[in-house]
Protein backbone atom coordinates (compact mmCIF):
# COMPACT_ATOMS: atom_id res chain seq x y z
CA UNK A 1 0.00 0.00 0.00
CA UNK A 2 1.01 3.36 -0.56
CA UNK A 3 -0.42 6.90 -0.48
CA UNK A 4 0.22 10.72 -1.02
CA UNK A 5 -2.01 13.79 0.16
CA UNK A 6 -3.32 15.45 -2.34
CA UNK A 7 -4.67 19.12 -1.13
CA UNK A 8 -7.79 17.73 1.27
CA UNK A 9 -8.17 14.36 0.08
CA UNK A 10 -5.36 11.38 0.72
CA UNK A 11 -4.68 9.43 -2.53
CA UNK A 12 -4.27 5.26 -1.95
CA UNK A 13 -3.10 2.56 -3.90
CA UNK A 14 -3.60 -1.04 -2.15
CA UNK A 15 -1.69 -3.16 -3.66
CA UNK A 16 -1.38 -7.08 -4.70
CA UNK A 17 -2.18 -9.61 -1.63
CA UNK A 18 -3.05 -6.90 0.95
CA UNK A 19 -6.75 -6.21 2.44
CA UNK A 20 -8.53 -2.95 1.66
CA UNK A 21 -10.03 -2.16 4.86
CA UNK A 22 -6.72 -3.04 7.04
CA UNK A 23 -4.74 -0.62 4.43
CA UNK A 24 -6.99 2.32 5.15
CA UNK A 25 -7.33 1.64 9.00
CA UNK A 26 -3.21 1.76 8.63
CA UNK A 27 -3.74 5.08 7.12
CA UNK A 28 -5.97 6.43 9.06
CA UNK A 29 -3.59 5.42 12.38
CA UNK A 30 -0.73 6.20 10.87
CA UNK A 31 -2.06 9.81 9.99
CA UNK A 32 -4.42 10.11 13.05
CA UNK A 33 -7.38 10.64 11.21
CA UNK A 34 -10.51 10.94 13.41
CA UNK A 35 -13.61 10.68 11.12
CA UNK A 36 -14.07 10.68 7.10
CA UNK A 37 -15.12 9.11 3.66
CA UNK A 38 -13.54 6.86 1.10
CA UNK A 39 -14.89 5.96 -2.36
CA UNK A 40 -12.66 3.24 -4.28
CA UNK A 41 -12.48 1.12 -7.27
CA UNK A 42 -10.11 -1.95 -8.43
CA UNK A 43 -9.77 -5.68 -8.72
CA UNK A 44 -10.19 -8.13 -6.08
CA UNK A 45 -9.21 -11.86 -5.84
CA UNK A 46 -11.82 -12.94 -1.99
CA UNK A 47 -13.73 -11.25 -0.76
CA UNK A 48 -16.74 -11.38 2.07
CA UNK A 49 -19.67 -9.28 1.13
CA UNK A 50 -22.67 -9.66 4.33
CA UNK A 51 -26.15 -9.02 4.36
CA UNK A 52 -27.34 -7.81 8.04
CA UNK A 53 -30.79 -9.85 8.94
CA UNK A 54 -32.19 -7.38 11.52
CA UNK A 55 -34.56 -10.28 12.62
CA UNK A 56 -31.45 -12.26 14.24
CA UNK A 57 -29.41 -9.00 14.89
CA UNK A 58 -27.06 -10.70 12.66
CA UNK A 59 -25.05 -11.03 9.52
CA UNK A 60 -25.11 -13.19 6.74
CA UNK A 61 -21.82 -13.71 5.20
CA UNK A 62 -21.15 -14.34 1.14
CA UNK A 63 -17.66 -15.27 0.28
CA UNK A 64 -16.53 -15.13 -3.29
CA UNK A 65 -13.07 -15.94 -5.11
CA UNK A 66 -11.64 -15.13 -8.71
CA UNK A 67 -11.67 -12.34 -10.86
CA UNK A 68 -13.87 -9.89 -9.38
CA UNK A 69 -13.94 -6.16 -10.42
CA UNK A 70 -14.62 -3.97 -7.44
CA UNK A 71 -16.91 -1.37 -9.23
CA UNK A 72 -17.99 0.46 -6.49
CA UNK A 73 -16.37 1.35 -2.92
CA UNK A 74 -18.15 3.42 -0.42
CA UNK A 75 -17.63 3.97 3.30
CA UNK A 76 -16.64 6.18 6.28
CA UNK A 77 -14.84 6.51 8.97
CA UNK A 78 -15.57 7.04 12.60
CA UNK A 79 -14.16 5.86 16.17
CA UNK A 80 -14.83 3.15 18.39
CA UNK A 81 -15.11 3.30 22.25
CA UNK A 82 -11.31 2.25 22.49
CA UNK A 83 -10.73 5.51 19.96
CA UNK A 84 -9.43 2.81 17.36
CA UNK A 85 -10.60 3.72 13.61
CA UNK A 86 -13.78 2.09 12.83
CA UNK A 87 -14.88 1.57 9.25
CA UNK A 88 -18.22 1.34 7.80
CA UNK A 89 -18.24 -0.01 4.15
CA UNK A 90 -20.38 -1.17 1.35
CA UNK A 91 -19.36 -2.08 -2.16
CA UNK A 92 -20.53 -3.99 -5.11
CA UNK A 93 -18.27 -6.67 -7.41
CA UNK A 94 -18.89 -8.45 -11.10
CA UNK A 95 -17.90 -11.32 -12.27
CA UNK A 96 -18.40 -13.88 -14.70
CA UNK A 97 -20.92 -16.64 -13.31
CA UNK A 98 -20.52 -20.34 -14.43
CA UNK A 99 -22.28 -19.40 -17.82
CA UNK A 100 -19.83 -16.43 -18.52
CA UNK A 101 -23.09 -13.75 -18.60
CA UNK A 102 -22.27 -11.04 -16.16
CA UNK A 103 -23.44 -11.24 -11.81
CA UNK A 104 -22.88 -8.76 -9.28
CA UNK A 105 -22.43 -8.87 -5.25
CA UNK A 106 -22.91 -6.37 -2.99
CA UNK A 107 -23.31 -5.94 0.23
CA UNK A 108 -21.56 -4.75 3.86
CA UNK A 109 -17.96 -5.21 3.30
CA UNK A 110 -16.53 -7.65 5.48
CA UNK A 111 -13.41 -8.43 3.68
CA UNK A 112 -11.88 -7.73 0.19
CA UNK A 113 -8.26 -8.85 -0.50
CA UNK A 114 -6.49 -7.28 -3.63
CA UNK A 115 -5.80 -9.40 -6.93
CA UNK A 116 -4.40 -5.83 -9.21
CA UNK A 117 -5.00 -3.32 -7.55
CA UNK A 118 -7.40 -0.77 -5.59
CA UNK A 119 -7.29 2.89 -6.06
CA UNK A 120 -8.98 4.79 -3.19
CA UNK A 121 -9.45 8.51 -2.52
CA UNK A 122 -10.24 8.99 1.38
CA UNK A 123 -11.14 12.29 2.30
CA UNK A 124 -10.37 13.42 6.48
CA UNK A 125 -12.97 15.06 8.08
CA UNK A 126 -11.98 17.87 10.86
CA UNK A 127 -14.25 16.69 13.77
CA UNK A 128 -14.07 13.77 15.69
CA UNK A 129 -17.35 11.43 14.75
CA UNK A 130 -18.20 8.30 17.74
CA UNK A 131 -20.18 5.31 17.03
CA UNK A 132 -22.57 4.28 20.11
CA UNK A 133 -24.93 1.35 20.38
CA UNK A 134 -28.40 2.08 19.80
CA UNK A 135 -31.20 0.16 21.91
CA UNK A 136 -33.67 0.74 19.67
CA UNK A 137 -32.22 -0.17 16.00
CA UNK A 138 -30.09 -2.36 18.15
CA UNK A 139 -26.87 -1.25 16.01
CA UNK A 140 -23.77 1.59 16.57
CA UNK A 141 -25.11 4.81 15.25
CA UNK A 142 -22.96 7.44 14.75
CA UNK A 143 -23.35 10.33 17.88
CA UNK A 144 -23.58 13.90 16.31
CA UNK A 145 -22.80 16.50 18.36
CA UNK A 146 -23.89 20.00 16.71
Amino acid sequence: MDYQVNGHVMMLRVDRGEEVLAAITEVCQKEGIQAGSFQGIGACGDVIVSTYIASENDFTDHEKTGMLELVSLMGNITRDETDAPELHAHASFSYLNDEGETAVLSGHLTKAVVLYTVELVLTPYPNKVNRAFDEETGIRLWQINR
